[in-house]
Formats: C-alpha cells, structure tokens, sequence
C-alpha cells in the first residue's frame, strides 16, 4: 500500500515512500518512519492511522531515542483500492501532548482560513470539529493510551544507528 500526506495549507501531496507498515486493518495503519529532512527538533516516529476515528496519532522521538511528544493530527481518509493508495488528508487542527501531560491545540486559525479560502467544503471544517472535540474529550478524560496502545505494541526504542525504511 502506497501512502500519501495531502495538505491543504500549503497545497502539497507527497507520497510517504519510506515510511514502513507494520500493521494494517480496516480499522487502523501502524508505521514506523523518519523525518522525510533533517530536523533539529526530531528524528523518527512512529504512527498510528484510526481510518474509522479521523484521526493519526504519532510518537516522535529525538535522535537519541527520547520521546518529544504525542502529535495528533486531524484528518480524513481516502482509500483507492484499485491502486491500493491512501490519501490522507491533514485537516490542520492538531493536537499535541507533552510527556509532562500538557496539552496543546494548534492550527485552528488554519482552519478558518481554509474555510474562508474555499479551500476545503464548509462539511469538512464541520467534521474536523467534531473529531477535534471527541479527540480532546479522550485526552481530557484520561482515556488517551487507548489510542496510544496501537504505537506502544510496536516501539522497540531501538539505537539511532538502526536503520528504518
């Protein structure tokens, strides 16, 4: 299966060549992956796709193997079975949590001027929303590593000298 990230802010689909499938259902995609460039701030990560929730929750980690945080990312999902692709979509509100337990919201502004840009339908920015609040809602009840289980069956904290994909 080929995966891309689509972008509506910037307007950008690259397909996430090396990223690495560990498991895949009907209900969810794990992969392992590094930062498509060099990055200061992280190194490599690992993902999970909810294709049922909207959501895809990642673990970043630095170089040295240490968690920088959980990144949540709002999204919408598009599977083309004749080709075996996924186009996933980044609805720009993202959710980050730290491993001190602090939550950040981002990109909401995107959002709105996606909507206001006429760059996605009003019914997107409504669903965004809605899986924004019942992402949040998971967090806020302390119900968040049931999301973060998927990625924890799969990190092995292996040595930045091991190669990924």
């Amino acid at each position: 299966m080929d995966i891309y990230r689509k972008r509506m802010i910037p307007d950008e689909c690259i397909r996430l060549k090396d990223d690495e499938i560990l498991e895949a259902n009907d209900d969810f995609i794990v992969t392992r992956w590094k930062t498509l460039k060099p990055r200061r701030d992280f190194h490599h990560g690992y993902s999970c796709y909810y294709l049922k929730r909207g959501y895809k929750v990642s673990k970043f980690f630095r170089e040295d193997n240490t968690l920088l945080y959980w990144y949540c990312d709002i999204v919408d999902y598009d599977y083309q079975a004749e080709n075996d692709t996924l186009v996933v979509t980044d609805l720009l509100a993202d959710v980050i949590i730290y491993p001190d337990g602090y939550v950040k919201v981002l990109d909401i502004d995107e959002l709105a001027v996606a909507l206001e840009k006429q760059l996605c339908a009003p019914a997107l920015v409504t669903q965004a929303l809605r899986r924004l609040d019942a992402l949040l809602n998971m967090i806020y009840d302390d119900k968040f590593e049931v999301l973060a289980a998927r990625i924890e069956n799969w990190v092995e904290t292996p040595p930045p000298d091991i190669p990924y994909k």
